[in-house]
């Protein structure tokens, strides 16, 4: 009885130290700030704004745009990274891309505009709540219309520029090229939305975890949603390919504001190891 005893008061001691030192580590302090933030449900209204602001927006400039071959679908599917089979599923999902422009009216698109400020403004508040900084003045609205059309122009030069041949230099050529390109957009993403309160050395973390992140979950993509796509247009018919569609929006919204969050965490651990080693040579 003595030995059970003084084996579970181990067992409590090494979990309690196991625990304390979960509690402040860096992944502990990402789990509190990113609940504190509202990660997730801030990633579902991502994706519930972009279906309703990029979708339609983009649907219109590929019809609009002669180099845009097959329209919006195939923009969609080269993101996604799917398969030639879901690739076709989202194609007849989105119809026609010529016929767009013919049936878009002025009440659309003033609907259009108005969730394009929204999204723009919610990727702001997302930005100044992982910083935590006071939400900025309503005359900063023009950033987010500025910020949607370099939006748009990126993901016009992001699938107008993919490789369609399987040359293993051309496809890591064209990933390097991706990666390099979504930094440079998010480093500029964070420092214009935030109106420059942040200086630009604080923002390349994040910049180049989100980066990496939507890299990988573009391979992710690849692997789990190309094969649902298909599956689910069987089973549930189009509004299948919109529930899988939704789910990688919230992925993509999840990557952005988690990939800024992680950034600060770590611009903010060099700057206290900066100063740890500056008190200690003065100490010196």
């Amino acid at each position: 009885m003595t030995r059970k005893r003084l084996g579970a008061a181990a067992f409590r001691h090494r979990f309690q130290r196991v625990y304390g030192r979960f509690l402040t580590s860096p992944a502990a302090l990402a789990w509190n700030r990113g609940r504190g933030m509202e990660l997730m449900h801030r990633a579902m209204s991502f994706a519930a704004l972009g279906f309703l602001t990029l979708v339609p927006l983009l649907v219109l400039v590929a019809a609009a745009d002669p180099a845009s071959g097959e329209g919006f679908a195939r923009w969609l599917g080269q993101g996604l990274g799917v398969s030639p089979t879901a690739q076709r599923e989202i194609q007849e999902l989105f119809g026609r891309p010529g016929t767009a422009l013919q049936r878009t009216t002025a009440f659309g698109l003033a609907a259009l505009a108005a969730f394009g400020l929204t999204f723009g403004s919610a990727v702001q508040i997302g930005y100044e709540k992982v910083w935590e900084l006071p939400t900025a003045r309503w005359h900063t609205m023009w950033r987010h219309v500025v910020w949607l059309a370099v939006l748009v122009f990126f993901l016009l030069l992001f699938v107008n520029t993919g490789v369609s041949s399987e040359s293993r230099f051309e496809v890591v050529l064209s990933t390097v090229g991706d990666l390099v390109g979504t930094f440079l957009f998010f480093w500029w993403s964070q420092r214009f939305l935030l109106a420059g309160r942040v200086l630009w050395r604080a923002l390349v973390p994040g910049a180049i975890a989100t980066a990496l992140g939507l890299l990988g979950l573009r391979v992710f993509s690849r692997l789990v949603f190309s094969p649902l796509i298909a599956a689910n247009a069987v089973t549930y018919g189009p509004f299948g390919t919109v529930l899988v569609l939704q789910s990688w929006l919230v992925g993509v919204g999840f990557v952005v504001y988690g990939s800024a969050l992680v950034g600060r965490l770590y611009h903010e651990h060099r700057t206290h190891l900066r100063l740890q080693r500056e008190i200690e040579a003065e100490e010196i």
